[in-house]
């Protein structure tokens, strides 16, 4: 099982980014998914959560950007993502796509994928 993140780069305060995620040996949209995120020198933190594909869609954040981050997925490309607007300085961090749901997810941070380097500067 595989887990492959892109979108990431450089961006300016106040600028947009997204991530997408897709998955080698399981279906997304079959399991519970997060992104979390790894600042340098600091511990993974949880970001978004979206539950697996039912006749309801459930989603959370956490605190630091709610209301800044959408995360979806597309259940025809079988693709998770995470739209990131109006970008701060301390959004930067390595990205990583989890099969978890909620704050738990930090513990699978790195173990499935690679992750995508997000680095929001002037």
């Amino acid at each position: 099982v595989q887990l492959v993140e892109s979108g990431g780069g450089m961006v300016q305060p106040g600028g947009s980014l997204r991530l997408s995620c897709i998955a080698d040996g399981f279906t997304i949209s079959s399991v519970d998914m997060s992104w979390v995120r790894q600042a340098p020198g600091k511990g993974p933190e949880w970001v978004a959560s979206i539950n697996k594909f039912s006749g309801h869609t459930a989603t959370d954040y956490g605190d630091s950007v709610r209301g800044r981050f959408t995360i979806s997925r597309d259940t025809i490309n079988d693709t998770l993502y995470l739209q990131m607007n109006n970008l701060k300085t301390e959004d930067t961090a390595l990205y990583f796509c989890v099969r978890e749901w909620g704050m738990s997810a930090t513990l699978r941070a790195g173990k499935e994928g690679q992750g995508t380097q997000v680095t929001v500067s002037s």
